[in-house]
């Protein structure tokens, strides 16, 4: 016997329940970022990773490998992949997305994920993040224009293009990007569903501040973190410094010690003796955890640096994860690269 025809609103019903049915799963990964835009608004230590190279100048993705696993390890929550300390300055877009991916596929689900996909051109900072958010990072990283610089009407204008591709962490860092970003820049952007907080690097005054108006901010100064942290309302810190002794400043990320913070000042004050990565990537040559391989323009600490960092690391040894011995290296130990096939 044939069916009778449906009725028209049978038919409709019919037609939502299959609407519903291909929706349910975006709705379904809507809500679940949302829930990790959320969880990363938690996140006490986020740890700026370095970018270690092999002797033909491509990534040494055994040696990183590790170092995830011990920021893992030692209670970090979160990385930001290819930032400036990860030399995303010195790579291709194509080098970026590609470390972004592998970051994700082998340890997205036990750390968040934040891709440096910023960039001074609007046009590259949206195709970047677009591709970082293709492979499966959690958020992006996302810097004012700099050097060339726009006006903060213009600066509005760029990250309401950039945030409304993901959720985003505003970094302000005037330092290097020769322009402050405004507080009224960032409160216009503040409600946007896709908002994190910001990485501010102008002091703890001014994350007070932001606290006060309910935007969540992580201090970008090592040295200013802790009591950031405990007196000035800092969710955390996006860290240097975690890369070497991550478990510490976890600790002190979760509870005040002050004693404990002072200890570390004169480390803290020897990995930013020159641009930040160049003590970085000494200090990790020196404690055996990546190849002493350095990408031009960046080139290894003086011997007499070298001599004074080691006295430092020495001190904290048992806390830098992996380190079996600290060496001060000989000069002709380090190789300095400018390709990837050199």
């Amino acid at each position: 016997m044939a069916a009778a025809p449906a009725s028209a609103a049978g038919r409709r019903g019919g037609r939502s329940r299959q609407i519903a049915a291909v929706l349910a799963p975006l709705h379904g990964a809507a809500a679940a970022g949302a829930r990790g835009t959320a969880a990363l608004k938690k996140a006490r230590l986020i740890t700026a990773i370095k970018t270690p190279y092999l002797p033909n100048g491509k990534f040494d993705l055994e040696s990183y490998d590790a170092m995830v696993e011990n920021q893992i390890t030692n209670g970090v929550e979160g990385l930001i992949v290819g930032g400036t300390t990860g030399e995303g300055q010195l790579m291709s877009w194509d080098e970026h997305v590609m470390l972004i991916a592998h970051t994700v596929n082998q340890f997205g689900r036990q750390i968040k994920v934040i891709g440096n996909t910023g960039s001074n051109s609007t046009r590259e900072a949206l195709h970047a993040t677009e591709q970082g958010f293709a492979v499966g990072m959690d958020a992006a990283l996302q810097i004012n224009p700099y050097y060339g610089k726009t006006s903060m009407a213009g600066l509005r204008e760029h990250f309401k293009a950039v945030i409304a591709e993901g959720p985003a962490i505003i970094y302000n860092v005037p330092s290097r990007t020769g322009q402050d970003i405004q507080d009224d820049v960032i409160m216009s952007i503040a409600s946007h569903e896709n908002f994190v907080g910001v990485k501010e690097c102008t002091g703890n005054p001014r994350i007070d501040h932001y606290h006060s108006s309910g935007v969540v901010c992580w201090s970008g100064n090592d040295d200013e973190a802790h009591v950031g942290r405990h007196q000035h309302h800092a969710q955390g810190v996006i860290s240097v410094t975690s890369n070497i002794i991550p478990g510490l400043f976890a600790n002190l990320m979760q509870q005040r010690d002050d004693d404990m913070a002072a200890s570390l000042h004169d480390l803290i004050a020897w990995l930013f003796c020159e641009p930040n990565p160049i003590p970085l990537n000494t200090a990790l040559a020196m404690c055996g955890l990546v190849k002493p391989i350095f990408r031009l323009p960046y080139v290894p600490l003086s011997r007499e640096q070298r001599e004074h960092g080691a006295v430092l690391l020495r001190q904290v040894q048992e806390h830098i994860p992996g380190c079996k011995e600290v060496r001060v290296m000989e000069d002709d130990e380090f190789k300095l690269i400018y390709s990837s096939s050199y």
